[in-house]
């Protein structure tokens, strides 16, 4: 039996480490992320970390672990941004207000497919123009959903959270161990 991580994200390597958990492989899967038209951001999220399991390349022992986190204000998805242009409008929506960030979990094994979404409130400070400019120059947006990474230099803009900080950042611990656990996985030394 093999761990194959469908993700490419250095972040979520890093949060299966802090339980001892270490993929045997890691095959970032191929998909069209694209929101269908009106699809609220939880279906997205979801529909995303299933999509991605499904299309990664696993032997029928092996276990799969895909995750999508997705931003979202209201309604609206707020992807990863193209450039600092899209990053400054997503944090200046975001400024001052509440959003969710939505973590979907998906965990694949000899055709069964194991998953759970969490949803975490995400309070953002009102911004100033000399603090927006000094995130974005540090460049910590790109490659994240909603152009920020509460776990770098976008901690200061966030005052508090309701939910699951791991979620967040990227990966549920607590949720993805039992997804895990349930799939077969000795996540727990006691569990070989």
């Amino acid at each position: 039996m093999k761990l194959i991580l469908g993700s490419g994200s250095p972040r979520r390597r890093e949060l299966l480490a802090q339980i001892g958990v270490v993929a045997d492989d890691i095959r970032p899967p191929d998909i069209d992320e694209t929101p269908v038209q009106a699809e609220l951001p939880r279906p997205y999220c979801a529909r995303m970390a299933r999509e991605k399991a499904l299309a990664v390349e696993a032997g029928p022992e092996d276990i799969v672990l895909s995750a999508d986190t997705t931003v979202a204000l209201g309604r609206r998805i707020m992807g990863k941004p193209a450039n600092a242009g899209e990053a400054a409008q997503f944090l200046l929506a975001m400024s001052g207000r509440r959003h969710k960030v939505i973590t979907a979990v998906a965990v694949r094994r000899d055709g069964q497919l194991w998953e759970r979404d969490v949803v975490t409130t995400v309070k953002m400070k009102r911004l100033s123009d000399e603090e927006l400019n000094a995130y974005l120059a540090t460049g910590d947006w790109q490659g994240k959903a909603g152009g920020y990474g509460i776990q770098g230099p976008a901690g200061v803009l966030i005052p508090w959270i309701q939910g699951s900080f791991t979620a967040v950042v990227g990966l549920p611990l607590c949720e993805t161990a039992g997804l895990l656990k349930a799939a077969g996985y000795p996540v727990y030394r006691g569990d070989a």
